[in-house]
């Protein structure tokens, strides 16, 4: 590997999956303010809207994921337009 190119900071990290509240843990160098006790000790939390426990290619499940009201705004938009 070459020098100097790695980062130094490696430490464990909590990952949550906040779709379906599943947590994990992995040495991570991403940086965050939040916290987290997990298995008796204080961690650094990574907050995710999707990860390999909630994505539809690994569950197998289709999930409507509506941000922002999109789904809402046009479905109204095209209502007119219905029969």
């Amino acid at each position: 590997m070459k020098k100097g190119i790695h980062p130094e900071n490696y430490r464990l990290v909590v990952f949550k999956d906040m779709s379906n509240d599943e947590v994990f843990l992995c040495k991570s160098t991403a940086e965050t303010k939040d916290t987290i006790e997990f298995e008796g000790q204080e961690y650094p939390l990574i907050k995710m809207e999707i990860s390999s426990t909630s994505h539809p290619f690994y569950t197998g499940k289709v999930k409507l994921v509506d941000t922002a009201g999109r789904v809402d705004k046009f479905m109204n938009k095209y209502k007119k337009f219905a029969k």
